[in-house]
């Protein structure tokens, strides 16, 4: 880099811009791809919170040789034509909140996006942004209940990668948004949208991942913020007791995992006669394998076999228009200082019109 470009860039207004991370997923439903992915997955101490010398020799000598065997069909059951569903809904939820941004704050925000496993990774994220001028970075994990196991070890990625950075960006992070008011909102409208086009069901199941129950013991909120996501939704839906439940998926191994279960649950619906069942997963903000393979596939044909008739997932808020901009007013509270908002008397002609601009030039270069 030539001092010229250096003394260019000191001088330069730096921008402010929001990095998105969600978990990620490998690059291909293949043994090989699933493998690689496992074992950053499964690999980080924040994910499995063992001894790595017992648990390494667990995860190289058991899991990673066999369980991408049984994880292929799974994958390429829900496999897009352009990737994975997670990675394919989170580009379409940056590119959407980059227009948002636009429409907000009368300007180009860079939005990028990256995935804690996987690519895009956050070192090219963050590259990306510098190349665009932004100094100033809003971090939004896209999980609404915190945990040391997620969102966490998003921060944990970020923070090592801009440590190697001579010039480090300032950072803001967002930690959780489990009861924020747009967040509760727009499940209530995904939800109300599903009921207008399906039929309601006689109960509504809310199904959170499950975490080992030693990591709320050890002081992880994770728990206690689902519970209240589940009582806000409830409450915004106007729903009696007897006609939610909140549950908990995905256990793995054998040691105790947060409870109720999701399995045991939808069972126990069936069993006390309960034929219909609505199924929304709350704490996720993108769809993938695990809400359309083990949810919408694995658990209906278990209602099923217990006697239930009528099983219908509702799918993750993804990239509609009210998780957009449920994002959007949720990160104005962070970039607050940093950038200023479009004043009311000035959002007609100038606003439109920028962010007719921005929107023709990201949708020509996708064109191209």
């Amino acid at each position: 880099m030539s001092k010229t470009h250096i003394d260019t860039a000191h001088r330069a207004a730096g921008k402010t811009g929001v990095l998105l991370m969600n978990l990620g997923s490998p690059d291909a439903p293949t043994g090989p791809a699933i493998r690689r992915y496992l074992a950053q997955f499964l690999g980080d101490p924040r994910v499995v919170e063992l001894p790595r010398l017992l648990w390494l020799p667990i995860l190289y000598l058991f899991i990673i040789p066999f369980r991408p065997k049984r994880l292929v069909h799974a994958y390429g059951s829900v496999w897009m034509e352009e990737g994975s569903p997670l990675l394919v809904h989170s580009k379409r939820q940056a590119a959407k909140l980059r227009l948002e941004l636009a429409k907000r704050y009368g300007q180009d925000v860079p939005v990028a996006l990256a995935m804690t496993y996987g690519n895009p990774s956050v070192e090219n994220a963050i590259s990306d942004l510098e190349a665009q001028g932004v100094r100033r970075i809003v971090l939004m994990p896209l999980y609404p209940h915190y945990s040391g196991s997620t969102t966490a070890a998003c921060f944990d990625a970020v923070f090592e990668e801009t440590r190697k950075r001579r010039w480090m960006p300032e950072l803001r992070t967002i930690s959780a948004y489990h009861d924020h008011p747009a967040y509760i909102a727009a499940l209530a409208s995904s939800v109300r949208r599903n009921w207008a086009t399906h039929g309601r069901s006689e109960h509504l199941l809310m199904s959170f991942h499950g975490v080992p129950q030693h990591y709320v013991t050890n002081g992880d909120p994770y728990y206690c913020q689902c519970q209240k996501t589940g009582r806000l939704l409830a409450e915004a839906l106007e729903l009696p007791k007897d006609a939610y439940s909140i549950s908990f998926q995905s256990r793995f191994g054998k040691a105790p995992w947060v409870q109720p279960y999701t399995d045991q649950t939808i069972r126990a619906l069936a069993g006390r006669g309960v034929k219909s069942l609505d199924v929304i997963c709350p704490g996720f903000s993108a769809d993938c394998l695990e809400t359309l393979e083990e949810i919408s596939i694995g658990y209906g044909e278990e209602f099923h076999q217990a006697g239930g008739q009528t099983f219908r997932y509702i799918e993750a808020l993804n990239d509609h228009d009210e998780h957009i901009d449920a994002i959007g007013t949720m990160l104005d509270a962070h970039l607050a200082g940093w950038l200023m908002p479009v004043p009311a008397a000035e959002e007609g002609n100038i606003r439109v019109a920028r962010a007719a601009a921005l929107e023709n030039a990201f949708y020509g270069r996708a064109a191209g």
